[in-house]
């Protein structure tokens, strides 16, 4: 099952935005991720991927991470 999950994080430059990325990169199932169209958005689309475990993988770099949908694609 292919999920969808937004996520939004504190990112105020492009290197914060590519370090993001590059944890979201790392989890397991991961087939496609963006920068949302909000300035402070993730969309990460995979199948397996677990929200939670993701958003703590981002809060250890971004302090206030939090997750806006999880919907099935």
């Amino acid at each position: 099952m292919k999920q969808k999950i937004v996520m939004k994080v504190p990112m105020y430059c492009r290197k914060c935005q590519t370090k993001a990325l590059k944890i979201v990169a790392k989890e397991n199932g991961v087939s496609f991720m963006a920068l949302g169209e909000e300035k402070d958005s993730v969309v990460v689309i995979g199948e397996g991927v677990d929200a939670i475990k993701l958003a703590k993988s981002l809060r250890k770099k971004f302090k206030n991470t939090h997750i806006i949908t999880v919907a099935e694609v």
